[in-house]
């Protein structure tokens, strides 16, 4: 049987949505950039971590066994509507919805149980209480 290891998500810039998601999930953070990746990234010419054409966000600490998310560099924009989304839970949707908008999100409308926000890049999610 499979089990979700990665979610994979086409960007334009993945150091900077990479960075947006790993503030706005809580138990997230950008996997470090310890020697041997600095080396692989320059190995392919890449002398920036902010250059990287993939950055991974994963789960920290022994409570957060979520998968991990990749950004991946798409020479393409979005465009339409996601196919897939991610939904987020919160104690107190109202305070969560100010965080994830100072983060850079935008509200694209709220119904009486869900808010659709975007990320900086267009994704869409959904915010729910819970």
């Amino acid at each position: 049987m499979a089990r979700l290891h990665d979610i994979v998500v086409d960007s334009a810039h993945p150091a900077s949505i990479a960075r947006f998601w790993a503030d706005a999930l809580e138990g997230y953070a950008v996997a470090p950039y310890d020697a041997a990746e600095l080396a692989r990234l320059r190995a392919f010419g890449i002398e920036d971590p902010e250059d990287d054409p993939t950055v991974l966000v994963e789960p920290q600490g022994p409570r957060n066994g979520g998968p991990r998310l990749w950004f991946q560099r798409v020479p393409e924009p979005k465009t339409g509507k996601n196919r897939l989304h991610l939904d987020l839970l919160t104690h107190n949707v109202e305070v969560e919805i100010a965080r994830l908008t100072e983060l850079g999100a935008k509200v694209l409308s709220r119904h009486e149980q869900i808010t659709i926000l975007a990320d900086p890049e267009g994704n869409e999610f959904c915010l729910s209480q819970g």
